[in-house]
This record gives C-alpha cells, sequence and structure tokens, in this order.
C-alpha cells in the first residue's frame, strides 16, 4: 500500500472505537478504517493521502522493520542511480533484493519482476507519480514516472524476462512510450531497460537519455 496499490479484502464486521485490541488482520484493517489512517472501497483498503504515505513511509524505516527498513533507505540510492544512469548499480540493488528472505521476490516472469521493481523504487513515490502499465505511445508502458518537480526527468522502465536490457530500451523507443511525458511538457526523459535471466538469476540494467 505504501507504494500507491490497493490491497483486496473483506471486512464482515466493522471494528468499534472502545472494542479489544484488535488480533486479525481484517481487524487491523477495519481499525486504521474508522480511525482515518486507511480508506476503503469496493472492497479494497488503501492509504487515501500523501501525507499518510510519507508517514508509513517514514515509519517503515524503523529498525524494527527488520530488512524492510534497509529495503526502505535503499530505495533512495535506487533512485539516485537512475537519475545518474548507473545501470550497474540498479542492478546490483535489484540482485540483492531478490535474495532476500521475502518470499513474494522468488520470482521467474516479468509479473513478478515488477514488485522488486515497485520496492526498489518506493522512495522515488515523494519525487515522482509513479504509474504501472499505463497507456503511452503504441502501447502500455511497465512503469512512467512522472516528476513532481520540473528540475526532474522522466523515467519510463520496460521489463525483460529472458531477453536483453538493449531489448527493452529498444522497445521503450519504437512503441513510443515517452508521449504522455510530453504531453506533461517534461523534456528530459531516462529510459531504463531491466532485464531478468531467469537460468543464470542475474539481473542486468542499463539507461539511456532519450533524445527527440
Amino acid at each position: 500500500m505504501v507504494n500507491g496499490n490497493s490491497i483486496g479484502i473483506d471486512i464482515e464486521e466493522e471494528y468499534s472505537a472502545g472494542q479489544n485490541p484488535p488480533n486479525s488482520r481484517e481487524d487491523i484493517y477495519s481499525a486504521m478504517i474508522i480511525y482515518g489512517l486507511l480508506s476503503y472501497s469496493n472492497g479494497e483498503v488503501r492509504v487515501p493521502n500523501k501525507e499518510l504515505m510519507i508517514e508509513f513511509q517514514k515509519a517503515l524505516k524503523d529498525d524494527d522493520f527488520g530488512y524492510v527498513a534497509e529495503l526502505v533507505r535503499n530505495s533512495g540510492e535506487v533512485l539516485n542511480a537512475t537519475l545518474n544512469k548507473r545501470g550497474d548499480t540498479v542492478a546490483s540493488y535489484l540482485h540483492n533484493i531478490h535474495n532476500s528472505e521475502l518470499p513474494i521476490l522468488k520470482y521467474n516472469d516479468e509479473n513478478s519482476l515488477s514488485c522488486v521493481v515497485t520496492l526498489a523504487y518506493l522512495s522515488a513515490r515523494n519525487k515522482y507519480k509513479v504509474e504501472r502499465e499505463e497507456k503511452s505511445g503504441k502501447g502500455f508502458v511497465d512503469f512512467i514516472f512522472y516528476p513532481r518537480r520540473k528540475n526532474l526527468p522522466g523515467i519510463i522502465i520496460e521489463l525483460k524476462a529472458d531477453k536483453t536490457p538493449e531489448e527493452a530500451i529498444a522497445q521503450i523507443k519504437q512503441k513510443e512510450y515517452s508521449e504522455k511525458l510530453k504531453k506533461e511538457n517534461v523534456s528530459a526523459i531516462l529510459a531504463v531497460g531491466i532485464s531478468y535471466d531467469t537460468a543464470a538469476k542475474e539481473h542486468q540494467c542499463i539507461i539511456e537519455e532519450l533524445c527527440d
């Protein structure tokens, strides 16, 4: 949820202030809804605004969260490496996330790879509006980052399993994924191609600045 995604949940009975402390996942979410920490609509909960999103992200940096806290702190370095076009550094961080003990990060396809990328760029949401699978140009972009500040470049990320990052960059160009950013008057745009070799279990990343 701190990535801007919603979580599906069935809440059969609303939590009431003053009752016993919540002791299940549903009770906890229900209590957070009651106290305004989460919003609930159509069977899904989400963080309702940017201010609360920032506070949740701060909380996740607490050392009590162990590896997750380290992951959140490192996500700032992933963004910096991207902005400085250091693809090898980005690939190294993705490799470390993949080798973590978090079970969700065991993957062998592009959809699962996108989960890793979402976590790797967690802190980017403070500086960017991040959209997944958004229509742009002649297709759908895996990730598109709209800068919240004028001095930042837009970022387009394309993912490939068992292919090359060069193929990912080529697809970004061929399908004109930069069109949405250009319509937002974003002049500087970075194309990020990320690949994962499921046999060698290795990540690769290359980053190019797109030119008109």
